[in-house]
């Protein structure tokens, strides 16, 4: 590790690269969403459990955690059950270009929740930044409404959810208060992947029968997309500057783009390309605008 501690930048670009490669795997689950999610978080907690149960640390601290604070957690892992659930969805009508880009507004719900939820306030540069962020939405769901389809529901799916996986970051701001972001994530998948068992079989699907398929893609996307995506992009922060890991975050939905055009010949139309750039530079505008407050 002291090789990538001076080195940080070829760790970020492993982290974008697995994020990137969510949407990608996602198309090649046979599943129902439910289900495709809770083998991604079975595999992520299964995958981190080995560190707490062999570190007294992490052990010490679960079991020190409060029950407002556990709570937090568990309200926080079902939204983001919520979250793979409607992007996963989105997936199956829209391109993975017009849903990965959408899903980067994130930051706008983020700062809408905070306003409205924490009292917070935006200054005007701010609202300029996320009513571009918006056109850029409203540009793909233009184009993508003369596509046929269920494009346009896909975009609408992919909305839904940014505002899903941003109250789970609201809520995980107020949770992280108390705990590491080990321990916090741990509870939070832990919760996700119940929440998702829960909701698949309330659904009616079954976890079991979809052969190889499911399993296999819920392990590449625990292993590439959260472990050595989420978690390396959060390994960052300690090295370099948020808002840089912010800003690099947005290469996502190029890469995805770029990925699915030569996996599944998604040729993006002009107008989705453009939505997608507006949607870029707003929310990186944003970024700059939060980084440089006092």
């Amino acid at each position: 590790m002291k090789y990538f501690e001076k080195h940080p930048m070829l760790l970020l670009a492993v982290g974008i690269l697995g994020l990137s490669m969510s949407a990608v795997l996602v198309r090649y689950s046979d599943a129902p969403s439910a289900v495709t999610a809770a083998f991604r978080m079975f595999w992520t907690v299964l995958l981190m459990s080995p560190m707490f149960l062999f570190s007294s640390r992490y052990r010490k601290e679960l079991s020190g955690v409060s029950r407002k604070t556990f709570l937090l957690c568990i309200a926080s892992g079902i939204c983001l059950a919520l979250h793979f659930i409607i992007w996963f969805d989105s997936l199956k009508y829209t391109s993975v270009a017009s849903a990965t880009a959408i899903v980067c507004t994130e930051v706008v719900w983020v700062s809408l929740g905070y306003c409205l939820v924490l009292k917070g306030k935006l200054q005007p540069k701010a609202v300029l930044a996320i009513a571009v962020t918006l056109a850029g939405s409203v540009l793909i769901a233009w184009s993508d409404s003369g596509s046929g389809g269920g494009h346009l529901h896909g975009d609408i799916l992919a909305l839904f959810a940014a505002v899903a996986v941003a109250v789970y970051t609201l809520i995980g701001r107020a949770a992280r208060a108390a705990i590491s972001t080990t321990v916090y994530t741990y509870l939070v998948y832990v919760a996700a992947a119940a929440a998702l068992a829960a909701i698949a079989l309330l659904q009616g699907y079954s976890l079991a029968g979809y052969g190889r398929n499911a399993v296999v893609t819920g392990f590449l996307l625990a292993l590439f997309s959260t472990i050595l995506g989420h978690s390396i992009c959060s390994w960052c922060l300690k090295y370099i500057s948020p808002a840089f890991v912010s800003a690099s975050k947005l290469c996502e939905p190029v890469i995805a783009a770029v990925l699915a055009f030569f996996l599944f010949q998604e040729v993006p139309k002009i107008a989705q390309i453009a939505g997608g750039a507006v949607i870029i530079g707003g929310v990186l505008f944003y970024s700059r605008i939060e980084h440089n407050q006092p």
